[in-house]
């Protein structure tokens, strides 16, 4: 998963899972000689190819997710066999937990949250997030909402279209003046994207609003002597605001800020990413096919 998994409650019924960054089982092994030896010694059937990922296995995981029956030993999982690039070379995670609808999930391949629907190994169809700031104690819980990560009462926004977590944005504004999403627009709540992404006509109105330079690398700079003068940037869902601070929406490195916003240009929808969900506690609700947004603490 992205974030390694090192803890499991004993219930069935409600799941926390302590996320915690850590090292791969890939790193590990490469560090102590054991990888491709390791990698050998494997079976795998045939696979597919995935743009971005290589070469995929599907394969029954009988082993690391048969924890207190919450999944099917059987649950069928992609094993990348290649992989162009160095995504996986030196990032802190093992692999991706899609958490998605099922639609979106790989031929004759059930989803493990799905699975857990399917088998009642939940109290309820939904799974929340709390992401921590400073990315030490993030917690998944699965089958139900924890009130102790949130401020107020949750906020209920339509799932709208039944593949990602998509729902409508109405405007995205700075000092009560549209700058993005104009006319409202899609967006998507993953926690698999560090950023706050969209179209790029709109991330650069937004860049050029609050004060951020492109460098020669293209991210965007922001003077750290700048943060107490910034404005805020709000985001206006389902008819409430949710407001991001400067501190919330730029990242700090060894005296170095960059801006939390980034472009795409392939795509018109926004994907609320990292950015957005360490500030607001997060819930998917599978039963109702709803999100739920509250204050983080």
């Amino acid at each position: 998963v992205l974030l390694a998994v090192f803890a499991l409650s004993q219930g069935t019924e409600i799941t926390r899972i302590p996320l915690y960054k850590g090292k791969s089982l890939r790193k590990a092994l490469k560090e102590h000689g054991l990888l491709e030896d390791f990698l050998q010694k494997q079976q795998y059937g045939i696979s597919s190819k995935y743009s971005g990922f290589g070469e995929v296995a599907s394969v029954p995981l009988t082993n690391y997710l048969d924890v207190s029956n919450i999944v099917d030993i059987q649950q069928t999982v992609g094993l990348s066999t290649q992989e162009p690039g160095d995504v996986f070379t030196y990032a802190e995670f093992d692999g991706i937990l899609g958490m998605a609808y099922p639609s979106l999930a790989s031929e004759y391949s059930i989803p493990v949250f799905d699975n857990m629907m399917n088998r009642h190994l939940v109290a309820q169809d939904l799974f929340s997030v709390y992401m921590d700031r400073n990315g030490q104690e993030s917690m998944l819980t699965l089958g139900a909402i924890d009130p102790s990560y949130y401020t107020g009462s949750l906020h209920w926004v339509p799932v709208t279209v039944q593949q990602y977590w998509q729902f409508t944005v109405d405007s995205v504004t700075i000092s009560g003046v549209v700058v993005a999403c104009e006319g409202g627009c899609q967006a998507i709540l993953d926690t698999g994207t560090s950023k706050l992404v969209g179209p790029s006509s709109d991330i650069l109105n937004i860049q050029q609003a609050i004060g951020a330079t492109q460098n020669q690398y293209g991210e965007f700079d922001i003077d750290c002597d700048n943060l107490s003068y910034m404005p805020t940037v709000v985001f206006e869902i389902n008819g409430k605001m949710y407001p991001l601070t400067p501190s919330a929406y730029t990242s700090q490195d060894q005296g170095f800020c960059t801006s939390g916003f980034q472009s795409e240009n392939h795509s018109q929808k926004w994907i609320l990413g990292d950015v957005f969900i360490r500030e607001y506690y997060s819930v998917f609700d599978r039963a109702n096919n709803l999100v739920g947004l509250a204050k983080a603490i």
